[in-house]
C-alpha cells in the first residue's frame, strides 16, 4: 500500500472525507485548515506561538470555542460528541459533507469590516476598518458558538441540534440565523462609520 492511499483512508470521526472540502472564500484559504486526522486534537501544541492557530484543524477550533462557555469549560469530550452528533444531523438533513457545510458557514458568518474607536482630542470617533482574515475566522467561530449556547441554554432543545441548524442556515447565508445576522449588523454599523 502506498503512502498516499494510507493517508487518503483516514476520515474525520471515521466518517467524513476531508479531501473533497473546498474553501470558496479566497481570503480565508490560509486560515481554514482541514486536517486529515480521525479525531482533531493537537493537544495544545499549536497554541504556543503567535500565528500557529491557523494551522489547527477548523473542527478542533470549533470544539475549543464551544468549550469556552461557562457550562462546557474543560469538557472536551462532551463538545467533541456534540460536534459529531451535529455533523450526523447535518448529513441527515442536507446529504452533504458536514465539513463542507462548516467551511461555508464560517465563510458566510465572517465579517469583512468592523468598527474601531479613534480618539481625537478627547472625543471618541468610530472608524470602519477591514478585518484581518484570522480575525474573521475567529469572529465567525465565536458567533456560531454563541448561537449554540443561546439556543440550547435553559431550553429542552439539545445543543447538537442547535449547532446543526445554525451551521446549515449559516452555510446557506440565511439572515435569520444568529451568526449571519450578527455579521450583517457589524458590517452595517461599519458602513455607517466610513
Amino acid at each position: 500500500m502506498t503512502e498516499e492511499n494510507a493517508t487518503s483512508k483516514i476520515l474525520l470521526f471515521g466518517k467524513w472525507d476531508t479531501s473533497e472540502v473546498v474553501v470558496k472564500d479566497q481570503g480565508l484559504i490560509r486560515y481554514i485548515t482541514v486536517s486529515s486526522t480521525e479525531i482533531p486534537s493537537s493537544c495544545g501544541r499549536l497554541t504556543q506561538q503567535q500565528f500557529t492557530k491557523s494551522q489547527m484543524a477548523i473542527v478542533e477550533r470549533l470544539i475549543n470555542r464551544l468549550m469556552q462557555t461557562e457550562t462546557n469549560t474543560g469538557k472536551k469530550m462532551h463538545c467533541t460528541k456534540m460536534v459529531m452528533d451535529a455533523f450526523d444531523e447535518i448529513n441527515k438533513k442536507t446529504k452533504q459533507n458536514p465539513l463542507q457545510v462548516l467551511v461555508d458557514a464560517i465563510s458566510n458568518a465572517a465579517p469583512r469590516e468592523e468598527i474601531v474607536r479613534l480618539k481625537y482630542g478627547g472625543i471618541n470617533v468610530p472608524k470602519s476598518v477591514d478585518s484581518a482574515p484570522i480575525r474573521r475566522v475567529n469572529t465567525a467561530l465565536r458567533y456560531i458558538a454563541l448561537a449554540t449556547w443561546k439556543g440550547s441554554h435553559k431550553t429542552k432543545k439539545p445543543a447538537y441540534l442547535v449547532l446543526a441548524n445554525e451551521l446549515i442556515m449559516a452555510a446557506k447565508g440565511d439572515t435569520k440565523c444568529f451568526s449571519v445576522g450578527k455579521k450583517d449588523e457589524v458590517e452595517r454599523m461599519a458602513k455607517s462609520a466610513r
